[in-house]
């Protein structure tokens, strides 16, 4: 199956939102899902509050936080 995902994921420019990194394709800040899932919603409230995002954008925005942390990560 041919994935419909933009490249790059997230995109900033200082034109939108100041420079706040989007989903690529819109203007809903990446922080918006990390707030939504602190607060204790689910993914699928983030994605009624944001249709212009989609479930496998977003799975995949969170797959780069986890490759990030996970990179980060020093051995105890």
């Amino acid at each position: 199956m041919m994935s419909s995902l933009p490249n790059p994921l997230i995109t900033s420019s200082p034109d939108r939102l100041g420079g706040t990194p989007v989903f690529a394709g819109t203007r809903v800040p990446v922080q918006s899902l990390i707030e939504y899932l602190e607060g204790g919603d689910s993914l699928d409230v983030f994605l009624d509050q944001f249709p212009s995002v989609s479930r496998e954008h977003a799975i995949a925005v969170l797959e780069i936080a986890k490759d990030a942390l996970t990179a980060s990560a020093t051995a105890a």
